[in-house]
């Protein structure tokens, strides 16, 4: 029951293209659901049900606010997209109220204390989520088309709400990037030399251009170490490199550098913006540069109302 009811659950959410990690946490809050309550069809529960196990998540596991409100997202999404059932208002608990936290931001100092205990592929990453203000996902996804070295320009694809963006390449990291990539290079022949080397495209552009999968443009920047031969995924190719490689190398390096506050990848995007800000340049231009929300930026600095004539990267800075 709970297979075939979870495999309707990602054919609905791949329809409406929600995102791999949206796909994640709505299954797995279902899938907790159902086992709270016995392994009971969600079909014959329903407000009394979510109300207990959301109390029990906030009360008994003490999850947090947001925690909360995506597990009742997923069970919204089940029962009217899925169960096409009403169950009408939730009286208890309401959605948990949000807190409003300030962004953990790095000094200058802090930073490049921390990227200089980065190394090889792992400082580029680091120089990257700094430098260009990128989310971890997004610099994993890059791959070798959307580098514009001549521009010094990356071009983010289906970023936070499937937008395309560009942002700056720092120019400190070019020349590391380029011997980077002669390496990627190299190991995706010998990948073709052994009748691999292809790559995952997205929406079904494989079939659309057949041999683009095989192509040096398409390949990632960060290709993962080992080829992917998990049949769901298709024949085998070579993923990006996962998101743990990159949040452990940066956990380790922020304790060698002996900073005490809570870093983590994100950090280095929050310190991007509110370096920007404090090298003058104004509040419209970050927000092309990626951080669209108005509220969002405006938590980083005071708003500096200067015209910024060309945007240079703050790592090039350090």
């Amino acid at each position: 029951m709970e297979v075939k009811l979870l495999g309707r659950v990602r054919e609905a959410i791949r329809v409406r293209h929600y995102s791999r990690r949206t796909e994640e946490a709505y299954t797995h809050w279902i899938r907790r659901y159902i086992v709270f309550h016995g392994k009971k069809h969600p079909a014959v529960m329903g407000t009394n049900e979510i109300s207990a196990f959301l109390t029990w998540l906030a009360v008994q596991q003490h999850v947090s606010a947001s925690t909360q409100n995506q597990a009742l997202s997923a069970l919204l999404f089940l029962y009217r997209e899925i169960l096409r059932i009403d169950i009408g208002p939730i009286d208890a608990p309401p959605r948990a109220r949000m807190p409003t936290c300030l962004p953990v931001v790095l000094s200058r100092d802090e930073v490049a204390a921390v990227l200089n205990r980065l190394h090889d592929t792992l400082w580029i990453i680091g120089m990257l989520l700094y430098g260009a203000g990128l989310r971890l996902h997004e610099c994993l996804e890059i791959r070798v088309k959307d580098v514009d070295f001549a521009r010094h320009q990356l071009l983010v694809r289906r970023g936070k709400g499937q937008k395309d963006r560009r942002t700056m390449l720092p120019e400190r990291v070019e020349a590391a990037l380029r011997v980077h990539l002669v390496d990627v290079k190299r190991q995706h022949e010998r990948d073709l030399a052994d009748g691999l080397g292809c790559v995952v495209l997205p929406f079904a552009l494989d079939r659309k251009y057949p041999h683009a999968s095989s192509d040096w443009a398409w390949q990632f920047v960060f290709p993962a170490a080992r080829i992917c031969r998990d049949p769901r995924f298709g024949p085998p190719t070579r993923y990006h490199l996962h998101e743990s490689v990159a949040q452990k190398g940066v956990a380790r390096a922020v304790r060698e550098a002996g900073v005490t506050k809570r870093v983590g990848c994100h950090t280095f995007r929050h310190s991007f913006a509110t370096h920007l800000l404090e090298d003058g340049y104004d509040i419209r231009t970050v927000q092309e540069l990626g951080h669209a929300d108005v509220s969002t930026t405006m938590m980083y600095t005071h708003v500096l109302n200067r015209g910024a004539l060309g945007v240079r990267s703050p790592a090039d800075r350090l």
